[in-house]
């Protein structure tokens, strides 16, 4: 007996449907600990970054800070009592200052809107560059108002320089500015720069030339003039930063040309010891008006006067010669000699020994 076969259909699918080389999908589950352990790397990572960022970030505040610090860009209050004027000398009239009861006042109303400018010592103390009203009137505030917020005042701190003539100029620029600067002032700051050894300016234009280099060629010439008229009447003048420039130029000119002008000026003025500021301008004034001159050119009747007649001699004596000369109010004694250097009480009576002398 035979086996039949049976047949079976089969459906095969098409080649081109088939997903041909396709894994199944097995996806692994990890267990708690090995996703706490990758959680927590992950987490690091990103501290890490976190932690760099900041530090980068400081690193470039710091680096602008100290760039702004040594460019004075940064203020910062500072205790009164450590700021000191010791480097620099200064060029502010000695005295009481009428302008600054102003400042006061308006320190206190708005406060201030300016600040000082110092520069840091070694010693924790800070050196006074620009701002000597402004310190000086937070002195005077606090003395007067007990007030603890007057005991710091804003400042902008640079590093000490090494070199003080930087230090100079800084201070000269601001107060080139100021309305309230006189010649006398800024000639009297040269003369003490010069006889610093240690700025190596022996004369006073050279002083006038480094300190003030960035004003005009006209104005560093006034201040030389005033600098030779405040050497040549240093001891008798009592009211300099009062003088105009006009005044003080033209009599420096005056004493170029006559030696004697100087003696008979310092004498005018010590015949006045109780002088003002406006008495001492107008003897000064007096030494240089000139003779009133015509639309014509032609001078007039009081410039016209016939000359006086005038009788000269010499006296010797015993350490040299006199040279005088004699006419109507007047009588001039020349020698080689600052008698503004003796003492007024005994030019004094040597003048009363004089007259006497004649009257007899």
């Amino acid at each position: 007996m035979s086996k039949k076969r049976r047949m079976f259909d089969i459906d095969i699918p098409d080649v081109g449907s088939m997903d041909v080389g396709k894994v199944p999908d097995r996806t692994l589950r990890r267990g708690p600990m090995a996703s706490a352990i990758s959680e927590n790397a992950s987490s690091l990572r990103d501290r890490k970054q976190v932690e760099d960022d900041i530090r980068a970030e400081n690193d470039r505040l710091a680096s602008e800070f100290v760039r702004l610090k040594r460019e004075g860009l940064i203020t910062d209050r500072i205790a009164l009592d450590s700021v000191v004027t010791e480097r620099l000398v200064r060029d502010r009239k000695p005295g009481e200052d009428d302008e600054l009861e102003e400042l006061k006042l308006s320190i206190r109303e708005v406060g201030l809107s300016n600040p000082i400018r110092v520069e840091a010592r070694a010693d924790g103390r800070y050196e006074l560059i620009q701002g000597m009203r402004r310190l000086m009137a937070f002195r005077a505030l606090l003395e007067d108002t007990g007030d603890a917020g007057f005991a710091t005042i804003p400042a902008g701190i640079v590093p000490a320089e090494a070199v003080a003539q930087t230090s100079y100029r800084r201070m000269v620029d601001e107060n080139l500015v100021r309305k309230d600067i006189s010649f006398a002032e800024m000639a009297s700051l040269a003369r003490r720069y010069a006889d610093d050894p240690a700025n190596a300016c022996p004369e006073v234009s050279d002083a006038v030339a480094t300190l003030f280099k960035s004003a005009s060629y006209t104005k560093r010439s006034y201040i030389r003039a005033f600098a030779e008229l405040l050497m040549r009447l240093d001891k008798v003048l009592e009211y300099p930063q009062d003088i105009p420039r006009n005044v003080g130029v033209e009599l420096k000119r005056r004493m170029d040309r006559d030696e004697a002008l100087s003696a008979r000026v310092s004498t005018a003025l010590r015949a006045e010891p109780e002088r003002d500021a406006a008495r001492e301008v107008e003897i000064l004034r007096s030494f240089v008006e000139t003779p009133s001159v015509l639309p014509t050119g032609k001078k007039s009747a009081a410039a016209t006067r016939p000359r006086q007649a005038k009788t000269t001699f010499q006296v010797p004596f015993s350490s040299g010669v006199a040279k005088c000369s004699a006419s109507h109010g007047r009588l001039e004694l020349r020698e080689d000699r600052d008698f503004s250097a003796i003492d007024r009480r005994k030019l004094e009576l040597a003048i009363v020994a004089f007259y006497e002398a004649l009257e007899t």
